[in-house]
């Protein structure tokens, strides 16, 4: 079994359905005609975003749509609030706390020097207060929690100063940590004489943790967050007013569950295309819709290693009283689950359906890896910080981004301070990096030409088109070094 694709270059200058331009839109890609998961994998490595699932926790808003769900399958409660026209979209309180706890991990440093001279500057300024300034200065840092908390940052600060507050309509300082309560406030002074009393044992736990274990046991079981599963998977009474489940289907025709949820599953995507997307009719016919996300090049597998399901494009298929309302694409791959689409029942936007099925799939993903350890990262495609549409892909962390240069994962919260001063950034900080995959030796690429499969290096002795050999480096420059050898560039 091999990749067959057919490099089809550089287009631009055409519509873009998420900024809405009429030639804002460019692509560079190629037609698979056949697709192995492993090459899809490496494909998607060196131009993609991913979730590391394993590690994620829901934020408040997150939270808020599974008990939604939850209170609408259990009792039929449907949520006052206003419908949401883009359900994957985050709440205003989930991005500002999420931009806010990230400025907090990039500027927040423990030092144990630092904090102690601030903790000293603090007893000292305190010291020549009177009693009515430090009821003042209580109150202050109450307030300023209490804001943090709405925030729901999740991110502790270790700053003890005290920031006044920003200017009208220039909004919350972002570049400084939050303020901290009263009672943290006492916690840091007991801390630092005991540091005092103790420099040697205290200290060296200090430094790790910044909270020495002695003073601030961990909490108790039961007062951990609950986890994904926890608020997704909370049973319901037997008494629900629906029934829900979510099935996976392979994308073929020759499946028996694919083939006679198809019809159901067409209209759904019509009346989402036309309602959501204002999709006029005949650009949502069956022949588009089959194309578009039921023919799938990625060639099925299912090796020992591999999960129960095997590798491959699959529907999810959420299903309500025995109809399907929403379903999701995706491909699970070696390393993987990457998201393709989702279409939904605008019937049921109340349901929050976008940020439902990406929990339901992050979970499914941590499921996976139970039996697959090395499958442990969810992909969400392309992340656009200038776009809203595509800027709610952030909100899942912790999250990577791809370093567009030299294609090694970086933490997103260190390409966004980046993102926001221009659109094009190298992620990777180091200069000296390079691409360590790039193609070295394009003659060794493999070519698909006249059903015979050679090296590059032999082709090229029979064509006199100068300008076939720039798309073809061109092309091995994007796969890299590793896929252009195992992949069949087709040629006529």
């Amino acid at each position: 079994m091999a990749s067959v694709v057919e490099y089809k270059g550089l287009k631009a200058g055409y519509h873009c359905g998420y900024c809405d331009s009429e030639e804002g839109k460019a692509s560079c890609g190629m037609w698979a005609h056949s697709m192995t998961v492993q090459d899809y994998q490496d494909l998607i490595d060196r131009g993609w975003r991913r979730c590391r699932p394993l590690q994620f926790q829901p934020s408040k808003s997150h939270k808020k749509v599974l008990k939604k769900m939850l209170k609408f399958l259990a009792k039929g409660e449907i949520s006052k609030g206003n419908c949401e026209d883009e359900p994957m979209e985050p709440t205003m309180e989930d991005a500002v706390a999420s931009d806010f706890a990230l400025i907090n991990k990039l500027d927040i440093q423990c030092d144990l020097k630092t904090l102690s001279d601030d903790l000293k500057e603090s007893l000292k300024s305190e010291e020549k207060k009177g009693k009515s300034s430090k009821r003042e200065e209580s109150n202050e840092l109450i307030q300023s929690q209490d804001m943090a908390e709405k925030l729901d940052s999740g991110e502790p600060s270790h700053s003890v100063k005290v920031h006044t507050l920003p200017q009208p309509g220039k909004g919350a300082d972002l570049s400084k940590p939050p303020c901290r309560k009263a009672k943290e406030i006492r916690k840091e002074r007991k801390r630092l004489k005991l540091m005092r009393q103790n420099p040697g044992g205290e200290l060296e736990g200090f430094q790790v943790r910044c909270q020495p274990p002695s003073l601030f046991p961990p909490k108790a079981k039961s007062n951990q967050p609950k986890s994904l599963e926890d608020l997704m998977f909370e049973s319901l009474p037997e008494s629900a007013s629906h029934k829900f489940e979510v099935r996976l289907v392979p994308v073929s025709f020759e499946d028996p569950e694919f083939k006679s949820s198809f019809s159901q599953s067409f209209s759904l995507y019509v009346k989402y295309q036309m309602a959501i997307h204002q999709d006029p009719p005949d650009e949502c016919g069956k022949t588009e819709f089959t194309r578009f996300l039921c023919s799938s090049p990625l060639e099925a597998e299912n090796p020992p290693n591999a999960p129960d399901c095997g590798y491959g494009s699959f529907h999810q298929q959420y299903w309500l009283d025995g109809k399907i309302i929403a379903v999701g694409v995706i491909d699970i791959l070696p390393y993987c689950v990457s998201s393709v689409y989702l279409y939904y029942d605008p019937d049921y936007s109340f349901l929050s359906l976008g940020v439902y099925s990406a929990l339901r799939e992050i979970a499914f993903t941590r499921q996976l890896h139970e039996k697959t350890s090395q499958l442990s990262y969810y992909y969400m495609g392309f992340y656009i910080h200038s776009c809203p549409k595509m800027k709610y892909k952030g909100q899942y962390r912790p999250s990577d981004l791809l370093c567009p240069e030299t294609y090694v994962w970086v933490p997103i919260e260190q390409c966004l301070p980046s993102l926001e001063n221009s659109k094009y950034c190298r992620f990777n900080q180091d200069p000296e990096a390079v691409d360590e995959g790039r193609s070295k030796e394009p003659d060794r690429l493999q070519v698909f030409y006249r059903k015979v499969t050679m090296p590059y290096g032999v082709y090229k002795k029979q064509q006199r088109d100068p300008s076939e050999e720039a798309a073809v480096l061109q092309y091995a420059s994007l796969v890299g070094q590793t896929c252009s050898e195992r992949m069949l560039l087709f040629r006529n």
